[in-house]
């Protein structure tokens, strides 16, 4: 299957049905306030409240919406039919269990759970419950990504930086399931074949776990790709390069930009031999459209564009990162 069909789906939008989802956001922290504030304004969502263990802060960010707060995800049980899942990610797993065994659709956070195990028994439960299982890899719903997969063909080499300042929020973790886990995702969906091969180095500078990290994947067709991923940067820098034959693609995940480079003639003499084009993209925000596509998703049954599996996958080639990770010390 080829990418563009792949985002055939996505792109071909369902008949209206009238029908509202009704949804709970659970933890009201940063990216869980980012949720809320893009469902209260869908047509076809009915945001019936907000979960966090601070039921304090629950009830602030519930209040700014005029929606009800609650302590546990038990309480929503029987009120609502979906959820979406922005807790501490070593909930993932328990938390994800609990509302799919109840029959409850999810889009739970990246990355998907802790370990394998975890990820493994929610595909397990959605499938056997038929329920909508997404993961909240939100790069595939950049829309310069999604303009980029109709240029890419067989990638050879992919370079990819993404470097941000530190969050102690999430200093539980390091930078590959932090950040680096999105390009992971992006990766494996781009160049479509396996992993054989990880090199990977990284440095601890401000926690316990890696900031740094490069890593270098080689993969079954031939394509390497390059990544590095810091959060001791001072400002975000988020970009992508391929190189194809005949053609090369630059893509800013931060301003949603895409520009392709490609050869108009088999000979390259001089630069008017190279055409430039700078696709216009259609503006969207990705988080608003993963939401939107979670709902259409409900109500149609297809599967989702980033399905659990996806999500598993990733966590597995994070993890074979982190057991090839060699740190400076």
């Amino acid at each position: 299957m080829t990418l563009t069909s792949l985002l055939q789906g996505f792109r071909s939008k369902p008949k209206p049905s009238g029908a509202r989802v009704r949804v709970a956001v659970l933890g009201a922290g940063r990216m869980g306030s980012y949720h809320v504030g893009h469902l209260i304004k869908l047509a076809n969502a009915e945001l019936v409240g907000i979960v966090d263990a601070d039921i304090a802060r629950a009830k602030a960010l519930a209040r700014k919406y005029n929606v009800a707060a609650f302590n546990s995800p038990s309480e929503i049980i029987g009120h609502v039919q979906a959820a979406v899942i922005a807790t501490p990610t070593h909930t993932h797993g328990s938390v994800g269990d609990h509302l799919l065994q109840e029959g409850i659709h999810c889009l739970i956070e990246k990355p998907l759970a802790s370990t394998l195990e975890q990820a493994e028994n929610l595909i397990r439960i959605a499938q056997e419950k038929q329920l909508i299982l997404q993961v909240g890899h939100i790069e595939r719903f950049n829309p310069a990504v999604m303009e980029a997969v109709k240029y890419i063909r067989a990638p050879q080499f992919i370079e990819v930086n993404r470097l941000g300042p530190y969050d102690p929020r999430v200093a539980d973790i390091g930078v590959v399931m932090d950040l680096m886990i999105h390009d992971l995702d992006i990766v494996l969906f781009l160049v479509g074949e396996p992993v054989t091969r990880v090199e990977a180095f990284g440095a601890k500078v401000l926690s316990t776990h890696e900031d740094i990290a490069k890593v270098r994947l080689h993969f079954k067709n031939g394509c390497i790709a390059d990544l590095s991923a810091s959060r001791v940067s001072l400002q975000k820098y988020r970009r992508i390069r391929l190189f194809q034959k005949d053609a090369y693609l630059s893509l800013d995940y931060a301003d949603s930009k895409l520009k392709v480079y490609r050869k108009k003639s088999p000979v390259v003499k001089s630069l008017l031999d190279i055409e430039s084009i700078s696709p216009a993209l259609k503006k969207q925000d990705p988080l608003r459209a993963e939401l939107v596509h979670f709902l259409d998703c409900i109500v149609t049954q297809r599967p989702p564009l980033v399905t659990g599996q996806h999500g598993r996958d990733a966590i597995a080639l994070a993890q074979e990162v982190l057991a090839n990770l060699k740190i400076h010390a």
